[in-house]
């Protein structure tokens, strides 16, 4: 490990995504608490919604205390509402600077390098297999000189109202706006400040961010096209909403789990 290392100021040159070094003693310890807390959720049995976020507050070091418990299970539903649902396993870094919204479900196999922050925004789905990286390494290789160079990141940012389907890599810097639907198997990442329209094909490839209500898909990501909101939410407690939801259904097959 590398002692030699001003701690806090290594710190603050990771969370603002500058080079900094991961081989600290401890940035290392902070890594292997989230690898326990993060290794007791996977290997538990079948879990109540509480317990999930018992565990949840444990990966992130949360340290509010949960509301007491309701009397239903759907009243636990709804009193745990900020705290995500979560198919096992997950894979997360530090957990520390993995911000959740409410209402989020998290498919299995999951990973989460928080370098920089991560943030999923309300009523956001994360689909099976789905990586999102906000670490990343000089390409120079004197430079990254293994574990004894430094790193770097960018904060992954994803709206609310999202869809993240399966298979999907989301790479450091990257902003998808609210509403946004990412198809399976897409890689969407960063390399420029300009967007290049294909004028050939009417699509724009995703070098940058993902604007509010749109579909990308592809490796690399590329706008397919935008999103018209129906304006009304759905919460399965009736039949009132059936046509709107097959039209809907529809409309938006193709995208992936």
């Amino acid at each position: 490990m590398l002692s030699n290392i001003d701690e806090r100021e290594n710190l603050a040159h990771m969370e603002r995504g500058e080079l900094y070094y991961a081989f600290t003693p401890e940035l290392v310890a902070a890594r292997k608490r989230c690898s326990r807390a993060v290794s007791r959720l996977n290997n538990s049995g079948e879990l109540s919604r509480r317990e999930i976020a018992e565990f949840w507050k444990e990966i992130t070091n949360d340290p509010r205390d949960l509301p007491p418990p309701a009397a239903t299970d759907d009243e636990e539903d709804s009193i745990l509402h900020e705290y995500p649902w979560i198919e096992r396993p997950i894979n997360i870094d530090y957990g520390t600077n993995v911000k959740v919204g409410s209402n989020v479900f998290i498919n299995f196999n999951c990973t989460i390098l928080d370098t920089c922050t991560v943030s999923i925004g309300s009523r956001t789905l994360i689909g099976p297999n789905v990586s999102l990286f906000s670490g990343t390494h000089p390409v120079d290789p004197d430079l990254r000189n293994g574990t004894y160079g430094p790193e770097m990141g960018g904060r992954v940012t994803i709206g609310q109202d999202c869809w993240i389907a399966g298979n999907v890599i989301i790479l450091p810097g990257v902003t998808i706006g609210d509403g946004c639907t990412i198809g399976a198997g897409s890689v969407v990442t960063k390399v420029g400040s300009s967007k290049c329209i294909i004028r050939r094909t009417g699509l724009m490839m995703v070098n940058q961010d993902v604007p509010p209500c749109h579909v990308a898909a592809g490796n690399p990501a590329r706008i397919l096209r935008k999103i018209e909101r129906s304006g009304r939410k759905t919460d399965g407690t009736n039949g009132s909403h059936q046509g709107s939801i097959k039209t809907t259904v529809r409309a938006n097959r193709g995208s992936g789990k």
